[in-house]
This record gives C-alpha cells, sequence and structure tokens, in this order.
C-alpha cells in the first residue's frame, strides 16, 4: 500500500506529519490569529492599520467564509466584518478567546481522524480543512463536501480541548463518509421515484453514526466532555426514543405516499429532525449502538454505507429484544411498508 503524508497545518508556521494514505487535514487558526492580533492593539490603544485589516481579509479562512455566505444569499461584507472585530463585545472576549484557541491548537486531530477511520466504510478518505473561527454567527458547520470540504468551528470558550476533538471527530466523521456517498447514490437511483426521497433522507442517520464514532464506542457517553446542560439534553431527548422513532417512520411513509406537495416541504420537515441535536442524533446513535454490540463493527460498517441496512438490521435487534421486555421496555419498529419500499431486505 503507497502511502502518502498527511500534512497537518497546526498554526502559525507550525507543521506535523503522519503517514497514511487516507487522510489529509488541514488545520488553518489564521483568520482567528489575525482578528485577536487586531484585538489586542485596540485593547492596548494603538492603531489598527488598513495592513492588519488586509492581512485578516486575506487569510483562506475569512475567504472561505465570506465564499460561504455569498453563497447562501447572506450579506456578509469587509466593512461589516470590521464593525463586528470592534464591537465592545468582541474586544471584552479576546483574551478568553486567545485562551481557547491555544487550547484547541494542541487537540491532536491526526488522531480523531484516524479513530473515526475505524468507523468508515473500506475506501473511504477523509480530506478535510478546518477552520476555527472567530465570526458574528455562533455556528459550527460543514461547507463545500463536494468540491473542497472544510469545517469551521465557532470559536467557543465553553469548548474545552477535549470537547472541540470530539467535535471535529464527528465532522470527520461527515466528511470520510460524503467520499464514498456515490455508492449509496447509484443504488436509491434504481428505487422507485417516489421512495428515492424517502431513502435520501435515511442518510440524515449519519448524525447518529457520527455521535457513535467520536465516542469510539457505547460505553463512552457521546457527550462526556459537554457541560452538563448538553449532556443532560441528549440524555432527556434519548429517552423519547420510540415516540421519535415513530414520527420519522410516519415522515418517510408521508414521502413515498406524496403527501408533500414539493421537495421544499420535505425538505423544511426533514430538517425539523435536526433541532439542537434530534432524532437524526438520539435514532440513528441507539441503532448503530445496538448494530454494532449486537453484530459487530462489519454490521455496522455496511449499515453505514447503507443506510437502509441500518433501518432493516435495527428490526431484527429490537424484534427480538421486545420478545423477553417487558411492555414498558419494548422498543419501536421501523413500518413494515418502509422496509418493503426501501427493499431494506434486500441490501447485501
Amino acid at each position: 500500500m503507497k502511502s502518502i503524508l498527511i500534512a497537518v497545518i497546526l498554526a502559525v508556521s507550525s507543521y506535523a506529519q503522519i503517514a497514511s494514505d487516507r487522510i489529509k487535514l488541514t488545520f488553518d487558526t489564521s483568520e482567528a490569529e489575525a482578528v485577536l492580533a487586531i484585538a489586542a492593539k485596540q485593547n492596548a490603544g494603538q492603531v489598527v492599520t488598513d495592513d492588519d485589516w488586509q492581512k485578516l481579509f486575506a487569510t483562506t479562512p475569512y475567504l472561505r467564509l465570506k465564499e460561504r455566505e455569498a453563497s447562501m444569499k447572506r450579506d456578509f461584507s469587509d466593512s461589516d466584518f470590521k464593525r463586528f472585530v470592534l464591537t465592545p463585545e468582541t474586544l471584552k472576549r479576546a483574551p478568553e478567546l486567545q485562551k481557547t484557541l491555544d487550547a484547541w491548537k494542541r487537540a491532536d486531530l491526526a488522531a480523531a481522524a484516524r479513530r473515526i477511520l475505524a468507523f468508515l466504510p473500506a475506501g473511504a478518505t477523509i480530506n478535510a480543512k478546518v477552520y476555527p473561527a472567530i465570526k458574528p454567527k455562533p455556528n459550527s458547520f460543514v461547507y463545500d463536501l463536494r468540491n473542497d470540504p472544510t469545517i469551521f468551528f465557532y470559536l467557543d470558550p465553553e469548548k474545552t480541548k477535549e470537547d472541540f476533538e470530539n467535535m471535529a471527530a464527528h465532522e470527520l466523521h461527515h466528511i470520510g463518509l460524503s467520499s464514498i456517498d456515490a455508492r449509496y447514490d447509484r443504488k436509491v437511483k434504481e428505487l422507485p421515484g417516489n421512495v428515492q426521497p424517502a431513502a435520501d433522507w435515511f442518510g440524515a442517520f449519519g448524525e447518529g453514526l457520527a455521535m457513535l464514532a467520536a465516542a469510539g464506542s457505547e460505553d463512552v457517553h457521546p457527550h462526556r466532555y459537554s457541560p452538563d446542560d448538553a449532556r443532560a439534553r441528549w440524555d432527556r431527548d434519548s429517552a423519547n426514543f420510540n415516540q421519535d422513532l415513530r414520527t420519522v417512520d410516519q415522515f418517510f411513509l408521508d414521502i413515498i405516499h406524496g403527501k408533500f406537495d414539493s421537495k421544499d416541504a420535505i425538505t423544511k420537515r426533514g430538517f425539523e429532525f435536526f433541532g439542537e441535536q434530534g432524532p437524526w442524533y438520539t435514532v440513528g446513535y441507539k441503532m448503530a449502538a445496538a448494530v454494532e454490540k449486537q453484530r459487530g463493527r462489519a454490521a455496522l460498517l455496511a449499515c453505514t454505507e447503507d443506510p437502509r441496512k441500518l433501518l432493516a438490521t435495527w428490526n431484527e435487534i429490537a424484534s427480538a429484544h421486545n420478545k423477553s421486555a417487558s411492555n414498558s421496555d419494548q422498543w419501536a419498529l421501523w413500518s413494515p411498508e418502509l422496509l418493503q419500499a426501501a427493499q431494506a431486505s434486500q441490501v447485501k
């Protein structure tokens, strides 16, 4: 097997390498560094020059962020960003943001990527740019998966280095899975036209698969490094598994039965299940954890490559569980009509 070098750019000219043929990461903190340099000058009463601003606006993360906002038809200008950087709130937070950035720069993203590879089917690759960013919107997101996969992380002082590593691992699972999307896309196109949109949405359970992969094991809580409120929310929402599964099952059936009047209407409803970490996460996680525990990693990888198999395998596991479980501990099942329509039982 031919090896190439993973180049992990760790900030301001620091550089580290490991050997692999399936991972390539770029970790670029230049936008955050430039913002903090300007804030430090402003806080010290020094003059912020045009060169300072141009250094910020020329960073790759800033240019990609501007590109992404434009693609979504959102207002985003250099003058607006200047105002954001110079607001009293941003300037006051600068020392705390610097401390957070310094901690995140010590994160071992290469190790996180190697751990994630074990949860990805053969042939999947992780090729991504990772940008911690100081920006107006407090959101983190994956951008341009098909052409130049990029992950923006909102620099959040409430996120420790360990929490950041866990978040990065989750997103790197998405990056890796997207590298083999074409395999599932070909299978979906063989389904009847009314079933294809539902089968496409099966892929949203990738959020739950990524939660398990980032944790590394069902024995490790997926929010072990998160603040207490995030962990409590996960536990509370996970307790709604049966109702959430039935609700999502009905969503799939409504698609198949043509009850949505447009693709946009399907998308709007599907996005409601993301939430903070809604059913795509919690239901997907419980199914994935059960598959690995009962059937092993190879079975989980097969379900990762074709999520129809995830639903079908869950029904097998849950049906066996329900035979000996009390009425209060029964697990919800996917409807036979859905599995039949999606040809889930025929997945090899």
